[in-house]
């Protein structure tokens, strides 16, 4: 059963937009973590260590609220390490073809009405429903 935290879900994706904005207002930079992974694996981009301290912020955070509130943000991994490097190598590939991701897209480019952002985020929104679906449904999982 998924829980579902409302209150903490709203202060994230206020987080998320204000980060995402803050960029776009300070570097002029689209906030897809893609982009920004892509940029500090080798070979690095020359504008690399901003989207480091970006990406370090994404990691910290959790870490923040973990030691801020007391609660430890549980992990579950329902499925093998074998399937979790299979399911990563296909986003890679759907990143690769859908030009972002739903940071990029979903968050920033609906933002600005990009068709083709509203057209990926749709791609990926109906991919994971069908996924979900498939997993729970005909594979009883």
């Amino acid at each position: 059963m998924t829980e579902f935290t409302p209150l903490a879900a709203a202060f994230g994706g206020f987080l998320i937009g204000l980060s995402a904005v803050l960029l776009m207002l300070f570097h002029g930079r689209i906030a897809g973590m893609t982009g920004f992974v892509g940029a500090v694996l080798p070979p690095v981009a020359s504008d690399w260590s901003w989207r480091a301290v970006f990406l370090a912020g994404a990691i910290a955070g959790p870490v923040v609220y973990s030691m801020a509130t007391g609660n430890v943000i549980a992990i579950d991994e329902p499925v093998s390490k074998a399937m979790l490097v299979v399911g990563g190598l296909i986003v890679g590939v759907g990143v690769t073809f859908g030009g972002g991701c739903t940071s990029g897209h979903g968050v920033c480019g609906m933002a600005r009405f990009s068709k083709r952002s509203f057209v990926a985020t749709c791609v990926f929104m109906a991919t994971t429903f069908a996924t979900v679906f498939v997993i729970r449904h005909v594979f009883g999982a």
